[in-house]
């Protein structure tokens, strides 16, 4: 499971969101450029003393259902493996948005990260990048066939999607926990910047066994009330973000505050 990566719970994962890699409709930056930029986030953040972090191309929309570029995924591996190489964290994933499971994984595996976020690993779901169907059986014959031990932290009800299979939440996360194999299960609000509420995460907690961590909507406001009912917390909303810009460079304080702050009250 995903706890035996961390040292502590409630373990805090920070994100640093990538700009627009090359090959995106926005990029404005060379490889180098944002190779400083992920140093830079990932110092901050090491500073902040998250437990992990997550590497996401959170730039690049529009966004690709599940066939990715090549430049993107092999930006991706480059900036993830000199993260790897620079920091240590208790734990590195990576997020290929918007559903690159196989590609996130492949990553992993080759710059010896520890786990993925998947946002759609069984099922399916409407989002703005059309139908997205679960990637479960292809991704967890690929971790066989290379004998990894990346994990898979896997979303239920996934942000920016509504699912075609509508089952009780908590019906869900059993599916997906019985018949996904997941090593996590994320909970998060409609939105990034919306948190699932604290029953939903309650009723998903009591029907699996299965770490829960939370995946949007962390605010300065909330965080204690779901540091108390979570496994783990993925941070990177505006209040975790210099001037509150979606997507820009971190706020090392507003990181600190919560880390200091959830350990203690945990």
């Amino acid at each position: 499971m995903l706890d035996d990566l961390f040292h502590k719970k409630p373990y805090i994962i920070g994100m640093i969101h990538l700009p627009p890699l090359p090959g995106s409709p926005n990029n404005v930056y060379n490889i180098d450029e944002i190779l400083k930029f992920a140093y830079s986030e990932g110092k901050k953040l090491e500073e902040a003393k998250v437990d992990g972090i997550i590497i996401e191309n959170l730039g690049d929309y529009p966004f690709f259902k599940d066939q990715i570029p090549s430049i993107t995924i092999t930006s991706m591996t480059i900036i993830t493996r000199e993260i790897r190489k620079n920091f240590n964290f208790d734990a590195v994933g990576v997020n290929v948005l918007r559903n690159g499971c196989i590609d996130a994984f492949s990553i992993s595996h080759i710059t010896n990260s520890q786990f993925i976020r998947c946002n759609i690993l069984i099922g399916a779901y409407v989002t703005d990048q059309g139908i997205i169907e679960g990637k479960a059986a292809e991704l967890l014959r690929l971790k066989r066939y290379l004998n990894s031990k990346v994990m898979i932290a896997a979303d239920i009800h996934v942000k920016h999607a509504y699912p075609l299979y509508n089952l009780p939440i908590e019906i869900a996360a059993q599916d997906l926990a019985e018949r996904g194999g997941a090593d996590a299960v994320i909970v998060s609000g409609y939105r990034s910047n919306i948190p699932p509420s604290i029953d939903t995460v309650k009723k998903v907690k009591s029907s699996i066994k299965l770490p829960i961590v939370i995946g949007s909507g962390i605010s300065l406001e909330n965080f204690k009330d779901f540091c108390k009912e979570a496994d783990g917390l993925i941070i990177g909303e505006k209040d975790f973000k210099e001037n509150g810009i979606t997507g820009g460079p971190s706020n090392k304080e507003a990181y600190k505050k919560l880390v200091e702050e959830c350990k203690n009250s945990s």
